[in-house]
Parts: structure tokens; sequence; C-alpha cells
């Protein structure tokens, strides 16, 4: 199954973008990398791949998708293996590596990114393609759901092989699963995608300014600028101030094991609010559920006072973030014509990774001038004005506010999209 296929190349491969960071932290002060320096290579990826989205979703509609999914996996495995080339680069013995650990480390999460930009770009155009609009939700929720469980598995697996066996064999090992990755796409995903323009230029500027892909990127931004944000860049903090922790565990820690709980139940509700927005008719009502369950969620965040209120916060932010993922790029798929979808997911991973590098700038200062409570209240106000958007995009498209899954309600103004091969 092409879907299958998917799921384990970017499941694989989400392991070194994890790894990384239980290790880093403490890497750095053994290796002399400033602080400052160790979180601008955490968030490099983040901002190289802002830069590349465009350009892939181009060179999917252009080339087709078989192509730059390998390569993305190739180039995703090539940046792993630079975490073990920075940090063997500082032993005396290998003389003829220049002994520039950060440098070394940097370039690597960059070319990451790129990589991603490419695999994210196709993962979910492949997921279009070979769906029709009885499966398409839930494919697009469980490909969803192997790029997020990849990251914690490997920052679970990193930190534990890092702690029994040392650094350098952590990172081994996360070379080793991407090179399994590469090997499995290689070997499994056919060519899904009819070829574009070949005479296209690539720029990364060059996305797609529709009303479904500009409606979906802003319910994507709102989404992830309070979920990536906002949520996971002051939990910490947080936890900190109210002095709460599990397990004995002090914040840092504590956070990590509160995050684990937003990312499972983001996880089982990706593929259930996909499955269920194929079964219901509309992906719309489903869709406004799952953005009211993360309202609640945040206001419940703004309330929390004890471990118990906040584990179900953190359920009900994870769900709603999850049930969200998989009817949206449906949504976007439905309403979107085979030759414009690399384009569109492009546009809707700029804005998804706009919302989810702009949230720690702006929540981390407003916390210390502001406190918790009213930032946790404007992020629940976010998802309730993403439904407002969600809303008014979709009829603006469509004529109707609930139309009808995988059938727009204007044919003049959306080209159906075909079912695709068979899954």
């Amino acid at each position: 199954m092409v879907v299958g296929a998917v799921i384990v190349s970017t499941f694989f491969v989400g392991f070194g973008g994890g790894v990384i960071f239980p290790i880093l932290p403490n890497l750095g002060v053994v290796l002399g990398i400033s602080p400052f320096m160790v979180g601008l290579i955490l968030s490099a990826n983040r901002f190289s791949r802002l830069l590349a989205n465009a350009p892939a979703g181009v060179l999917v509609d252009r080339v087709g998708t078989r192509t730059p999914f390998v390569a993305g996996m190739v180039v995703q495995g090539i940046a792993t293996f630079g975490y073990v080339v920075a940090v063997v680069s500082a032993q005396p013995a290998l003389w003829f590596l220049p002994d520039v650990p950060e440098a070394w480390f940097l370039g690597s999460r960059i070319i990451w990114g790129v990589g991603s930009a490419a695999v994210f770009a196709t993962a979910y155009t492949i997921a279009a393609d070979v769906s029709d609009e009885t499966s398409r939700g839930a494919n697009m929720g469980l490909i969803r759901g192997g790029v997020l469980f990849g990251f914690p598995s490997g920052v679970v697996v990193g930190g534990v092989i890092s702690e029994l066996w040392g650094t350098v064999p952590a990172f081994v090992v996360a070379t080793l699963f991407a090179a399994v990755a590469c090997v499995v796409a290689f070997v499994t995903i056919p060519e899904t995608h009819v070829d574009g323009d070949g005479h296209r230029s690539v720029s990364i500027l060059d996305v797609d300014r529709s009303v479904p892909a500009v409606t979906v990127g802003l319910v994507n931004f709102a989404v992830l600028f309070a979920y990536i944000g906002a949520l996971f860049a002051t939990l910490v903090l947080f936890l900190d101030r109210n002095d709460l922790g599990v397990f004995g565990f002090d914040a840092q820690a504590s956070s990590g094991i509160f995050m684990a709980v937003t990312v499972v139940a983001a996880g089982i509700f990706m593929f259930l609010g996909g499955y269920v927005s194929d079964r219901t008719g509309s992906r719309v009502p489903t869709l406004l559920w799952f953005l009211g369950t993360t309202f609640v969620g945040f206001l419940a965040l703004a309330l929390a006072d004890s471990v118990a209120t906040l584990v179900v916060a953190c359920v009900l932010i994870g769900a709603g973030q999850g049930g969200t993922s998989g009817p949206l790029m449906a949504l976007l798929a439905d309403l979107t014509p085979d030759e414009r979808m690399g384009r569109a997911v492009g546009t809707n991973n700029v804005l998804g990774d706009v919302g989810g590098g702009l949230g720690p700038i702006v929540s981390l200062p407003l916390v210390e001038l502001v406190g918790f409570w009213p930032i946790y209240v404007a992020c629940a106000v976010l998802p309730v004005l993403a439904g407002g958007v969600l809303l008014a995009g979709i009829h603006h498209e469509t004529g109707r506010f609930t139309p009808s899954v995988g059938s727009p309600e204007e044919p003049g103004e959306t080209p159906e999209r075909s079912s695709g091969h068979a899954d």
C-alpha cells in the first residue's frame, strides 16, 4: 500500500529530527557551543524549510512525486549523518575535519529543513493522488501521524541511547533509520502525480494563492501558532511557576511528559478526525468540532492549577490539533485540482511554519509581561477566529458553508479532483 510506505518512510526519517533535541543542549557545554548557537541550531531547519516549501511544491507539480520524495529522504539522511561528523570533528585524531562542530550542526539542520520541505510537499500530495473522497481524510491523518510520531520517537530513542552508549552511537542509529527510510521510499513509492509545466521557474514566492489554499493555510497558521508556538514554548515555564511536576521530576522533565500526552492525543485523533470526515458527507463540521476542542483545551490550560487539570487541558489541545490536521488536508485536496496540489501544500506548509516559528517570539516575551492566563486565553480565541476564516473561505469558494466531501458545489470555480490510483 502506497500510503503505508509513505508512513513508514516518514516515521523512520523523523528520528533524525528528534534525536538531536535531548542531546545537543548538554553537548553544547562539552563542545563549547554557546546557548544562543544551540537555539539557532535547533530552529535552523524550520527557517530553511520556510524558504524551501514553495519551491518544493512547484517541483512536485513539475516532475511528479516520486523523485522529490526519494530525494528529500536522501537529503535528510545526509543531514542526519552530519550530526556524527559534527561530534567526531572535535577529535584530535581526525585532523582532516575542521574542528567547528557548531558549523557542522548548523549546516546539517539547514539541509534537514530543505529535505523535509520536499518530503512534506510530496507526502500529502501522494495521499491526495491515491485516495478518493471516501478515504482521503483517513489517509491524510495517517500520514500526518507518521510524520508526527517520528519526531518524539527520535527524542526518546536519542535520549536513551546517548545515556547508555554515548552521543555518536545515538546519531549513528538515527542515520541508519534514515537509510532504511530511503530504501523503503526508493523501492515502494511509485509515481502518483501528473506532470505539470516543465518550463515553469522555481521560486520561493511561487505558492498557490487560491482561496482554498490560503484558507486552509491560515487555519494551519492559527493552530500551529497556539500549539507549537505557545504551548510548547511556555509549558516548562508554566510548570516551574506553578510548581507542578509528575513522578518526582522537575519542570524540564515533566514538560516533556506533558508534551508527550499532547502528541499521543494528536496522533490518535489525526486518524479519527480524518476517518469521521470521510463518513459524514462534509469535512467542515468535523473541522469546527476539533477547532472548538482546541478552544476548550486552551481555556482549561488557562485555568489549570493541578496535574489533573493540566492533563485534561493537554489531552484536549492535542486532540484538537490532531483532529484538525487530517480533515484540513483532505479538504485542501478536495478543492484543489491535481496540477496545483503540490503548490497548495506548499502554501499550507509556509503558513504553518510561520505560525509555529512566530509563536515563541510572541508568546515568551508576553508571558513575562502579562502572565500565562491572558496568553492562553488569546490562544483559545485563535481557533475560533480560524473557524470563521474557514467558513468564509469555503463559502466564497463553493457557495455553501458545508460542501459535500469531494464534490465542490460550484464546478465552474474548482475542478473536481479525480480519485487517483487505487489505495
